[in-house]
């Protein structure tokens, strides 16, 4: 997993009158909770666009007045109208403590049915898995090669050291989906 180094600054006013002020000087109000205590803290707009607007998953380093601490991204709000953000939940990480997440799916390989004229649908773009963070990798690698016209992979049948996948085993990852053209070359051979 990336790593992002972030610097906040810690919050001595908390409410509502404070809040808005946070965000009207350019800052994000955040929350760093899971470890021995809550610190709310605030960072710029601009540093954590690289952290927000990406598909990645990254491990954030966080110096908040002095103190250095590990966390992951586990809640965004965004402003529903202007789509800035408005709050940033962290979730600090230990190695000895599982953690759950969402990590992105890459699919290999060319998909057998893609040869006989079907095409490659991406069902999930992210898995939900639970392990250690120093377990979790950038992406999780799933073979398509053998896929059939018409097949699925579902969750059930992935399987990756070290993490345990928390989504439904009956969801569908990825497919080869039936196409006229392969309807076509079908019904020539048979």
């Amino acid at each position: 997993m990336k790593t992002f180094a972030l610097n906040g600054t810690a919050r001595e006013q908390l409410g509502k009158k404070a809040t808005k002020a946070d965000r009207v000087n350019g800052t994000i109000p955040c929350v760093l909770y899971g470890g021995s205590e809550v610190t709310h803290f605030t960072v710029a707009e601009g540093d954590v666009r690289k952290l927000i607007f990406t598909p990645e998953i990254f491990l954030v380093e966080l110096t908040i007045g002095g103190k250095k601490a590990n966390a992951i991204v586990k809640d965004l709000q965004f402003h529903p109208v202007s789509d800035r953000v408005l709050h940033i939940d962290f979730l600090e990480v230990f190695t000895d403590k599982p953690v759950a997440m969402n990590v992105p799916v890459k699919l290999v390989g060319l998909a057998e049915g893609v040869k006989m004229g079907g095409k490659l649908s991406q069902e999930m773009r992210y898995l939900k898995v639970k392990a250690a963070y120093t377990a979790i990798p950038e992406n999780l690698v799933v073979n398509v090669e053998n896929l059939a016209l018409g097949k699925t992979i579902q969750v059930g049948a992935l399987s990756f050291d070290g993490l345990e996948i928390l989504n439904n085993p009956n969801n569908v990852v990825a497919a080869v989906k039936l196409t006229r053209a392969a309807r076509g070359k079908m019904q020539q051979q048979g």
